[in-house]
């Protein structure tokens, strides 16, 4: 391709990316076409006050029957929506209050043994350390107490208070991952435990599990209550509703999204669908009035694929000077001479002799509408076949050729109807 061409469709191409309003012209609704075809999806500008060909007149019926869908996604009057980044969305931080720690990260601590049998004698025993215990925790001997009840564990490991007491100290001591793991056990062996629940809920709140808290401390206050519990709860609630309207919240944005990008999902199929249904129905129109809607290369556009080789150039010297223009390189063979000296025996219908109807002598058909052959399916799918091609480029040389054609029955009809078509031009 000649370069100086290329740079020139270059230079156009940027400047419909600039200003795509140039499209609107109509001498360039072809190139629109064109683009369409291959599935670009031009801006609404490019039409301008026209409707984009998706919203044309012509509807698929099977679209029709979607009554979920709006009647309005192709007004190109509206403005474009301007669609939401796909991106995560992010949530807003939330003011809660109360005191968290940092989650301890200690060996887990000994637990009892559950397979074995405890005696009346270890059940005393077990007793004694934890009245220890309790003595080490009024004097605020944290560890000492997790040691006294650490031994009466592991005296009677059946014994859900046992572990719910020494989550209670844990919890003193600001180590929640530890209180939880007693208060688990607790539940474990009594899951009615309300020490267990409400161990675990408090060391939840250490955590800033509010909600988890809550959740734990309303469970252990059905089962015994007490004012300690009320007085935390009512601490605690503030931050659990604030978190579950924020859950809330954003749940909902995210099915919104979620919701619109489908309804974006679904006008798109749509307007596929509806592009490729009005192309097959320009292309079933093109082939009803024009023949394939590849047109003839070269010639005239509408005809066979394949063409009338060459169209009407040429012919003789004393035919029409440049022939019929439209027709590729090379053209008819002579395009329309005057034929022999004389003409076809008894010449064409209406002609002079030695010429063709309405012409003068030796030249070509003066008054030929092109139109009756171009849409004649028959004698344009006869252009298409190399021995009727032959046979007629034969007699366009020599119209006395015809003769020897008569007895084919695939050439001799052709050559008879493009004598008719002729012969019916004034």
């Amino acid at each position: 391709m000649d370069a100086a061409k290329v740079k020139e469709l270059k230079l156009f191409v940027e400047q419909c990316r600039k200003n795509p309003a140039v499209l609107t012209d109509p001498t360039l609704s072809f190139f629109r076409d064109y683009l369409e075809s291959l599935g670009a999806k031009l801006p609404p500008a490019a039409y301008g006050s026209s409707k984009s060909p998706r919203a044309g007149d012509a509807k698929n019926p099977v679209l029709d029957e979607d009554d979920d869908l709006d009647e309005d996604v192709y007004n190109e009057d509206e403005e474009p929506e301007t669609h939401e980044s796909d991106d995560e969305i992010i949530e807003s931080d939330i003011e809660l209050e109360g005191e968290t720690v940092e989650p301890d990260n200690d060996p887990p601590q000994k637990m009892g043994d559950s397979s074995i049998e405890v005696t009346d004698e270890s059940r005393d025993a077990s007793q004694e350390a934890k009245g220890n215990a309790i003595a080490a925790l009024s004097e605020g001997k944290y560890d000492e107490a997790v040691e006294y009840l650490t031994e009466a564990i592991l005296l009677n490991p059946s014994s859900a208070i046992m572990y719910g007491t020494r989550a209670t100290v844990f919890i003193k001591m600001k180590k929640p991952n530890a209180a939880i793991r007693d208060a688990n056990a607790a539940l474990q062996i009594n899951p009615d435990s309300a020490k267990g629940y409400k161990s675990r809920g408090m060391a939840f709140a250490l955590l800033g599990k509010w909600e988890e808290a809550v959740h734990d401390l309303h469970l252990a206050s059905k089962l015994d209550y007490d004012e300690e519990i009320g007085a935390i709860l009512k601490k605690l609630e503030p931050n659990a509703h604030r978190i579950e309207e924020h859950r809330r919240k954003y749940e909902r944005l995210r099915k919104d999204k979620a919701d619109k990008k489908t309804e974006r999902e679904r006008q798109r199929r749509r307007a596929e669908a509806q592009a490729a249904y009005e192309k097959a129905k320009r292309e079933e129109q093109a082939a009803k009035h024009g023949g394939s809607p590849r047109g003839m290369p070269g010639g005239f556009p509408g005809g066979s694929p394949r063409g009338m080789p060459g169209g009407f150039p040429g012919g003789s010297p004393r035919g029409m000077p440049g022939g019929f223009t439209g027709g590729a390189p090379g053209g008819m063979p002579g395009g329309f001479p005057g034929g022999a000296p004389g003409g076809m025996p008894g010449g064409f219908p209406g002609g002079m002799p030695g010429g063709f109807p309405g012409a003068m002598p030796g030249s070509a058909p003066g008054n030929i509408d092109m139109s009756q052959i171009l849409n004649d399916p028959e004698l344009m799918a006869a252009f298409g076949d190399p021995e009727i091609m032959a046979a007629l480029q034969d007699v366009m040389k020599n119209p006395a050729n015809f003769a020897k054609h008569q007895a084919n029955p695939k050439v001799a009809p052709i050559i008879g109807k493009m004598m008719g078509k002729f012969a019916g031009s004034k």
